[in-house]
């Protein structure tokens, strides 16, 4: 009798032993999930807002290495989000300097106000419809008129135009600034 309890209770050491084991490999995939979900949400983020401001300061968008999360190994993906993170904040602070920002806000204090709804001009740039879908479209369609853009969109809109059209599209304003003749 002895005997047999002695040997039940091995074995139902050894049963809540693997029991405690599966548990915990349960548990350690489980907290391994949930990081990967809140590390893939964190680099979503930081993507997002690199690409969004490249867009806006029209360079090419930072591609993605092109791994599968799940595979990656957990310090990896952190290293990658924090990679992630300096491309969105460097992306970030060069959109804070639009190369022409003393001419743009020399003509937006002629113009108007950022968020000027006048039609058939809008924003501080006083930006017709046209000039908007032209050189600012993706923010046209997403945001509605210059009136909704931050002056960082607008003055990056009229960058664009610059380059094509110098500042012909504001020839009084740009006359009092002194960039036209």
């Amino acid at each position: 009798m002895l005997f047999l309890l002695c040997v039940s209770a091995a074995f139902g050491a050894q049963g809540h032993k693997q029991a405690t084991t599966q548990s915990s490999r349960t548990a350690a995939l489980s907290s391994r999930t949930a990081a990967l979900r809140y590390l893939e949400g964190e680099l979503q983020q930081y993507e997002r807002a690199t690409w969004r401001w490249q867009r806006l300061v029209g360079v090419r968008p930072t591609q993605t290495a092109g791994r599968r999360l799940t595979a990656m190994a957990l310090t990896d993906l952190e290293q990658t989000v924090k990679t992630w993170q300096r491309r969105a904040l460097a992306a970030r602070k060069r959109a804070q300097h639009p190369p022409h920002l003393a001419q743009w806000l020399c003509i937006h204090r002629y113009e108007a106000a950022w968020n000027d709804v006048g039609d058939p001009y809008w924003g501080g740039l006083q930006m017709s419809v046209t000039f908007q879908e032209r050189y600012g479209g993706w923010l046209y369609r997403e945001k509605g008129t210059a009136n909704h853009w931050t002056p960082l969109e607008q003055m990056w809109v009229a960058e664009k135009a610059l380059q094509v059209r110098g500042f012909w599209p504001w020839p009084n304003t740009a006359r009092f600034c002194g960039l036209l003749e």
